[in-house]
């Protein structure tokens, strides 16, 4: 008898497939990149840094390219080196990628830092800060690209938000002014901006801020990029109880127009070591935002979701300060989240971390446990999923570190054993149960969710799509999702 043959088709056309297919076993890929680029420190270097150096990014699809900028973090920074090889640092790093998994080192966008932002952090600082320009955020205009972007003095109120406009995401960039400025005084602290063009409104909002004072927004005007009245600085967003020690920073906005609801993702703690990024939401884009349990984020309440959080899977030393993210969609509307991933255990190294972004049934979001590399998409069976699991619970932090500034000390730098989520191993067998009497399993092939009874607890809604497994160099079947208390769970089938 001939085998039936199944017509499938794709965005990228026709493929033929076997209807009688066997069951999917994870096949050998290698990874695109490594992680550890110690080699590619030399300052002369930074032709390779696709990848690496990432440090609070922001990304987005403009014209032919994904276009990313960022923090100008480098590893074992020589400034002397640089000067005598004529690498200009300290001026927002560039780069760009067709694929979301080749990137191209571009250059960086300013030729220095602007000078009346020098002036205000230094003039303010008692002559300290203003050294490079951190957290830019790329958005574009009618036919022109703005990118905004802080100076400030570490550990300080002292801190200076502006804007720049070109007519290509390379530029040439000219300054159009300061957006928000900051000194001791202050409430807030003018780090960290992101904006949104509002599509629903048309109106503008520039979230930012950090553990000084909390987050805020304010509005600005669309034609310029500034604020809509002179000298606002806004109004609180989300807020930690404690400033100096529940470290709070780096707002990124965005609108689902699929759910009509406004998502403002933050990053908690020190940037270092349990740096984790957690979500709230709300109907308009200046808030208020709510939680999973519909507290306000500008509430003293540690919120969740908890999206990620320092991780380590078998095989790998693991990955810290996994926050300060940038999420953004492709043409095909598909979400992604990009943030810094500091290679464990000396925590030195900023790898690009790339993932996918995926809504529950519930409205909230929440990532691929493993970074993108442009798997195909597939549908999977409950044949499929029969198999030895690596699975990892995402905890907030427990343990009490000495911060500084809402920062980690230097000679606490490497995580504690009990600050890591580390895998564990679960078998979800044939007939339903999972190994070891620990509970049952079931997929909902239509909707491809799946539900677990672990140990007593159900947990629903896991989403069940195809990725990359970096730590053992395969391409498998993954979850994500969170548990009844808005913590993520992540899954990857290793046999």
């Amino acid at each position: 008898m001939r085998k039936m043959l199944c017509v499938v088709v794709t965005s990228m056309g026709i493929l033929f497939a076997n209807c009688n297919s066997p069951v999917f076993t994870p096949i050998a890929s290698p990874n695109p990149w490594q992680d550890d680029y110690s080699f590619l420190s030399s300052m002369d270097n930074y032709r390779l840094w696709g990848t690496y150096n990432v440090h609070d990014p922001s990304c987005r699809k403009l014209g032919d390219y994904y276009y990313m900028y960022s923090t100008d973090a480098i590893l074992g920074e020589n400034r002397q080196e640089a000067e005598e090889k004529n690498v200009p640092l300290g001026y927002i790093q560039v780069r760009r990628s067709k694929d979301l998994v080749k990137w191209e080192f571009v250059g960086w966008a300013f030729p220095e830092i602007p000078q009346e932002a020098v002036e205000w952090v230094r003039s303010h600082a008692g002559g300290e800060g203003a050294t490079n320009i951190w957290a830019p955020y790329i958005i574009p205009f009618g036919d022109k690209y703005r990118l905004y972007y802080c100076v400030s003095a570490f550990g300080r109120k002292t801190s200076y938000i502006g804007m720049a406009e070109a007519a290509s995401p390379e530029g040439p960039w000219t300054q159009r002014g300061c957006v928000v400025k900051t000194n001791e005084a202050s409430v807030m602290n003018a780090i960290d901006p992101s904006v949104m063009a509002d599509p629903v409104t048309g109106k503008w909002w520039m979230h930012y801020g950090s553990f000084f004072g909390g987050l805020y927004c304010v509005e600005l005007d669309p034609e310029t990029g500034l604020p809509a009245e002179e000298g606002d600085q806004g109004h609180l967003t989300a807020r930690r109880a404690n400033y100096q020690k529940d470290n709070l920073e780096a707002p990124e906005i965005i609108y689902n127009p699929d759910l009509k609801q406004y998502y403002l993702f933050v990053s908690y703690d020190p940037l270092m070591t349990t740096y984790n990024v957690r979500v709230g939401r709300s109907d308009k884009a200046e808030g208020p935002f709510v939680d999973f349990s519909g507290v306000e984020l500008k509430d003293t309440t540690n919120n969740f979701p908890i999206l990620t959080a320092p991780y380590r899977f078998h095989n790998h030393p693991g990955w810290a300060g996994t926050a300060h993210c940038s999420v953004f969609t492709s043409d095909e509307g598909q979400y992604f989240m990009a943030h810094q991933g500091r290679l464990s255990p000396h925590n030195q190294m900023m790898d690009l971390h790339l993932r996918q972004v995926f809504f529950t049934p519930d409205g909230w979001p929440v990532v691929s446990p493993e970074r993108y590399t442009g798997c195909v998409s597939r549908k999977f069976s409950a044949e499929d999923m029969a198999g030895e699991w690596e699975v990892i619970r995402i905890q907030e932090p427990a343990y009490e570190r000495r911060l500084q500034a809402g920062q980690i000390l230097w000679e606490e730098g490497q995580l504690k054993e009990e600050e890591w989520n580390v895998s564990h191993l679960l078998s979800l067998e044939k007939n339903g149960n999972l190994g070891e009497n620990k509970g049952t399993w079931e997929l909902l092939e239509a909707k491809q969710l799946l539900s677990l009874t672990l140990e007593g607890e159900i947990i629903n809604n896991l989403i069940i799509f195809a990725g990359h497994d970096w730590e053992n160099e395969k391409e498998t079947v993954l979850f994500t999702g969170l548990d009844s208390c808005g913590r993520s769970i992540w899954g990857k089938r290793i046999k």
